[in-house]
């Protein structure tokens, strides 16, 4: 699951270009969302981020009609791409009357010569509030928020609730220790600053297991003690290393360490050496990615992580009584997610602003899930509870499957439409995130291609659970203990995330390998379709980078499953062409799980 995503105002402005029509930065400007112009040679023109900014907001006010933006916004930019046939991109978010809009953002479309061609944009509406005025005082909404997320409220800030298709007056007050939130503790309540109506109380982390989940394997009584995996680590070249040793050292260097983690086996680790006999778990060749040691607390703050150190550059035993072992799974999941997108995308790192990825391992006493964590903007990992999780949670496509989430942070911030009171969340474009995370943290492991995990387009098929994974893209109605869907239908808006992640999951599954029974890489699959057709698939590489473009270019915070149709089309065009078969075979794989032009919904927002 995921948090609101809707703190800060804070960005930062990446221009990116490859000539695979796949996403590799090259410009970052600074998270303080300044936009720092740098000069791109495209197709032989020379393009600034700033020049790109300014016509995107240009064309966003001249095109009021199309893009809803209205007298009193300002735009502020989040992301710019360039693709190498020319297009551009820039993601906004917004703010009206100097408030920032909930719901509000939007992605301008140019042409390589800057002229306007469209936009993809989260209201449906024009920003337009009936009143200014607050009838609640700042102090009474952190009051109301305090008791509805049963934790201590932050100061209030006054925002524009454009999320329902209104526009309304609203107070966003941040929650800590709230007992509504699992484990960190943290929340985001949105109340109403005229009636005073509580209009969001979202968790901030990302759990992977939900609330209905976890009350859903007490009641079956099932306990979860997946099997462990060692095997032979990939060693260093010990001529090379007996050379680099004999050689005066500056420390810190690089260095090659090996772990032997809890489920993939003894694995080849790229560590920091400090000294002669001390190395530190934090890879200096993925931007500083480290992995910490929460010891037992609730920490949302990275730098009070402990860290981890060895006299030797081995780690871990792969068994839990040596700390070390479940951190060797959390920094090889991480880095290898970064490896995905990276070799794939040309994305750097989660933000893809070029910085570490982190995680921390032993969060809290007797947590059983892991999360995404937007506060700490990292992993964190619990050991379980002993008693239903027997293991920590630092499987590796859960881990590809929560780093995703904070790739759609980065990017299309996706919105579950309601959160439950007891945390479980609801509608099309959280079970699009959700969705995402599994088809990318799937991909993860085809990338990894570890022999003790090997790759496969099932979701947690390594937690022990009596079904024999968690969920699936090809059948996800097999999976039976989160309800999980195949295909579309107007219950789907307000299913449970996870449930209803399934209609997208099947439809890249199609996408990519086709309809009925196969076997890929040892194992079977039989993935049916809605209208009983059958659909052939441009195979995992062509789907997988549609969907990415699709994400990053065409998704906005409100994307539901019809609007990612549209948008995977249009990913499919710009990458292939409007008459390829990968185009026609993206209409046919979401047709096949009921999502088409049709059965469009006339209202969605």
């Amino acid at each position: 699951m995921r948090g609101p995503h809707i703190r800060s105002l804070a960005v930062a402005v990446a221009v990116t270009t490859t000539a695979t029509g796949l996403a590799g930065t090259a410009f970052a400007g600074p998270a303080t969302g300044a936009e720092r112009a740098t000069a791109l040679t495209d197709s032989g023109t020379s393009t600034s981020a700033a020049s790109v900014v300014k016509a995107a907001r240009a064309a966003a006010f001249a095109h009021a009609s199309a893009t809803g933006v209205t007298r009193g916004d300002e735009l502020r930019a989040q992301d710019v791409l360039i693709d190498p046939e020319g297009a551009r991109h820039v993601r906004f978010i917004r703010t009206h009357q100097g408030m920032p809009v909930l719901g509000g953002d939007l992605v301008v479309h140019l042409s390589h010569k800057l002229a306007y061609t469209g936009v993809t944009r989260a209201a449906e509406q024009s920003v337009k509030l009936a009143t200014t005025q607050a009838k609640l005082t700042a102090d009474e909404a952190e009051a109301k928020a305090a008791a509805v997320a049963k934790g201590d409220a932050g100061t209030a800030q006054l925002v524009v609730d454009a999320r329902d298709g209104g526009a309304a007056l609203a107070y966003q007050i941040p929650v800590s220790d709230s007992s509504t939130a699992e484990a960190t503790g943290t929340s985001t309540v949105v109340v109403d600053a005229v009636t005073g109506k509580v209009r969001s109380n979202t968790p901030d982390s990302d759990e992977f297991l939900s609330p209905k989940l976890l009350d859903t394997l007490r009641e079956h009584g099932e306990t979860l003690n997946p099997a462990t995996a060692t095997g032979t680590a990939v060693q260093p070249n010990s001529l090379m290393a007996a050379a680099a040793a004999s050689r005066a050292v500056h420390y810190p260097v690089t260095a090659s360490g090996t772990g032997t983690s809890l489920f993939v086996g003894k694995v080849p680790l790229t560590t920091t050496r400090t000294a002669r006999t001390s190395y530190l778990l934090k890879d200096p060749t993925r931007w500083g990615t480290e992995t910490r040691d929460a010891k037992g607390k609730e920490l949302e703050n990275f730098a009070q992580g402990k860290k981890f150190t060895t006299t030797n550059d081995k780690w871990g035993n792969g068994a839990v009584s040596h700390r070390d072992s479940a951190a060797v799974d959390a920094q090889y999941g991480i880095t290898k997610t970064l490896d995905f997108y990276k070799k794939t995308f040309g994305r750097k790192g989660i933000a893809n602003n070029g910085k570490a990825a982190r995680g921390m391992v032993h969060f809290g006493k007797k947590v059983a899930n892991a999360f995404w964590d937007s506060t700490c903007g990292c992993m964190l990992y619990g050991d379980g509870d002993g008693d239903m999780f027997k293991k920590p949670l630092v499987v590796l496509d859960v881990t590809g499957h929560e780093l995703t989430h904070g790739v759609v942070d980065a990017t299309a911030k996706l919105e579950p439409t309601r959160v439950d009171a007891d945390g479980n969340q609801y509608g099309e474009a959280g079970s699009l995130n959700e969705s995402l995370a599994d088809i990318f943290g799937s991909n993860v492991e085809f990338s990894a291609n570890n022999a003790k995990n090997p790759p496969n387009y099932l979701i947690g098929e390594k937690l022990g659970l009596a079904q024999k994974f968690l969920r699936r893209l090809d059948h996800p109605s097999l999976d039976k203990l989160e309800g999980t869907v195949d295909y579309w239908s107007p219950q789907v808006y307000d299913a449970e995330v996870h449930a209803g992640s399934g209609v997208s999951s099947h439809a890249y599954y199609l996408l990519a390998e086709g309809s009925g029974s196969k076997k890929i890489g040892g194992f079977a699959y039989d993935s049916p379709t809605y209208d009983g057709s059958t659909v052939t698939g441009i195979g995992r590489a062509k789907a997988t980078a549609i969907f990415y473009r699709a994400l990053t270019r065409y998704m906005v915070s409100t994307t539901d499953f019809h609007d990612a149709r549209i948008a995977t089309l249009k990913a499919a065009a710009d990458l292939y062409g409007a008459n390829s078969t990968a185009y026609k075979t993206v209409d046919q794989a979401w047709a096949a799980v009921n999502v088409t032009v049709a059965n469009t919904p006339a209202a969605r927002h």
